[in-house]
């Protein structure tokens, strides 16, 4: 769970991010260990700034967090949950993606109360 894993560095980060970005701009995909480790680097970084159990933030395969106060889920399917892949998820914490934008065309499902992360977007 990536709330008891450490964010990455800043230099860490950064060269995760520039072998990502090297590997898009080339027509290639990134390394899967890449973007696993951006990705639970991201969803660290949003349970630090909006600690809680209320809503919970899959990105499938890679990772999922629980995050935001509120009603505190224990079993089952939390009260809120947003589920996306892992390039939107990159683009939403890196600021090029848009979280509406997003749920409208579907790369995005949002369902619940406390749902709406735009407000702790994006992460960097």
């Amino acid at each position: 769970m990536p709330s008891r894993v450490r964010p990455l560095s800043a230099g860490e980060l950064a060269e995760v991010l520039d072998r990502i970005d090297s590997a898009e701009s080339g027509g290639r995909a990134a390394e899967p260990n890449d973007v696993r480790a951006a990705v639970r680097h991201f969803l660290a970084v949003l349970t630090q700034r909006a600690p809680g159990k209320s809503v919970e933030v899959r990105v499938p395969p890679y990772a999922a967090a629980q995050c935001i106060e509120g009603a505190r889920h224990t079993r089952g399917t939390p009260p809120a949950v947003v589920e996306t892949g892992a390039a939107t998820w990159l683009a939403l914490a890196r600021g090029t993606e848009n979280f509406a934008r997003g749920v409208g065309d579907g790369r995005i499902r949002a369902s619940g109360e406390r749902s709406d992360l735009s407000a702790y977007l994006p992460l960097l």
